[in-house]
């Protein structure tokens, strides 16, 4: 089973980020093999973290919550809140395969948050574009609950078209960097 995780961070937490950054990735090396993509939400600056995205296949909705509460920023104080969900990798590829690499361009984490009726399930145009697409849906896989992608766009803007706006309760869009360990 694939799931969404976004941990946002709180506004005065980047000094214990930083501080707790080894604990971070070693936590997340153990996911290695199950990681579909990952990296974290930028401020305007495009240098301050705001917030953590992670995809990842783990055996179930029990799993996922102690993936997303165990990692040690959440432990410690670092995340102001978490969204889990289930998600359906649309795109059956991870972030490596991205064929516009890792860097290069501006990249966006485009969460449309769902109201009423399954929207935008099939892949969109512009699948090149797409770094990860899927929907957001509850516990059992029954109910869909919204969208989120990884984008590569010119501009906010531009990455949150790739959502029907007036399907959404809301849509926001984020600019996100590939994360991981340096190599």
């Amino acid at each position: 089973m694939e799931f969404f995780c976004y941990h946002r961070d709180r506004s005065d937490s980047m000094a214990l980020r930083e501080e707790l950054l080894e604990e971070h990735w070693s936590y997340m090396d153990r996911y290695s093999g199950q990681m579909i993509a990952r990296g974290p939400t930028l401020a305007g600056d495009g240098e301050t973290a705001t917030g953590s995205v992670h995809i990842v296949d783990l055996p179930d909705p029990a799993a996922a919550r102690a993936f997303a509460f165990d990692e040690p920023n959440y432990q410690a104080g670092v995340y102001r809140d978490v969204l889990l969900r289930r998600w359906r990798n649309v795109l059956g590829r991870d972030m490596w395969d991205f064929p516009g690499g890792r860097t290069g361009g501006d990249r966006y984490l485009v969460l449309g948050l769902g109201a009423g009726p399954a929207a935008d399930l099939a892949v969109p145009a512009g699948r090149d574009e797409l770094i990860a697409y899927g929907p957001l849906l509850s516990d059992d896989g029954t109910v869909w609950l919204g969208t989120a992608a990884l984008v590569h766009a010119p501009d906010p803007h531009e990455a949150g078209a790739l959502l029907a706006r007036d399907r959404y309760a809301d849509i926001e869009v984020h600019a996100w960097r590939f994360g991981g360990r340096p190599a």
